[in-house]
């Protein structure tokens, strides 16, 4: 029997996540988070076979949590069930630590598919996912200018564009103002932008948030 910890912060999701694999005869949900710290809480406390993390929680950057687990906690298998498609992220969670990678829009049956691969220490990126970080890596994309930060300004850029300000997103990465201040300056260096409202457009632009979050 897989022993699944599954952490979303949207209770419908995981009840529905928790319907589809609980009608399969080998994977059960034992254990639900809302967020990274009660993901970490969670992984403290018990042996898991595999973990089930969305990228965008309350609390911790979801690429510096995947590196936390995975330095915590090497043997649990991550498999990332995100709403974000594009290569950057599924190139930065990879990179972390990520052993799978599937979207939200994925079908049930694939679900079940990566759970079971990367439960036994496998690695999944679905047919699609794979096809496009394959065709984009080899494209023009890389001289896209957000391509080149790092991961934790890459994660005060989608914070910045989401329309935070200084004191929000320290607050939500648990760094001080005068660091977010030092990565924003840095980060609009890299991009050449030069304003926050440039950085939304740009975000809007290359699809790294939606319309109604910026």
């Amino acid at each position: 029997m897989i022993e699944l910890l599954l952490a979303d912060d949207h209770t419908l999701l995981r009840e529905g996540l928790k319907r589809v694999l609980h009608q399969t005869s080998d994977i059960l949900v034992e254990g639900e988070a809302g967020n990274g710290q009660e993901a970490l809480t969670l992984l403290s406390q018990r042996h898991w076979d595999a973990l089930v993390l969305d990228l965008s929680m309350p609390g911790r950057d979801g690429i510096d949590l995947i590196r936390q687990i995975r330095n915590d906690y090497p043997k649990v298998p991550i498999l990332v069930l995100t709403m974000h498609g594009e290569q950057q992220y599924v190139t930065r969670a990879i990179k972390a630590g990520a052993a799978g990678y599937l979207t939200k829009d994925s079908a049930a049956e694939e679900l079940v598919q990566a759970v079971r691969k990367v439960a036994i220490g496998g690695r999944f990126l679905s047919r699609t996912l794979a096809e496009n970080v394959a065709f984009e890596k080899h494209g023009n994309h890389e001289d896209l200018p957000h391509l080149l930060l790092s991961d934790r300004e890459f994660s005060v850029f989608r914070l910045l564009a989401a329309g935070l300000n200084n004191s929000e997103i320290a607050q939500h990465l648990f760094i001080s103002v005068k660091t977010v201040s030092t990565y924003k300056a840095r980060l609009l260096f890299k991009m050449q932008l030069r304003s926050q409202t440039d950085l939304v457009r740009y975000a809007i632009k290359h699809h790294l948030i939606d319309e109604s979050d910026a």
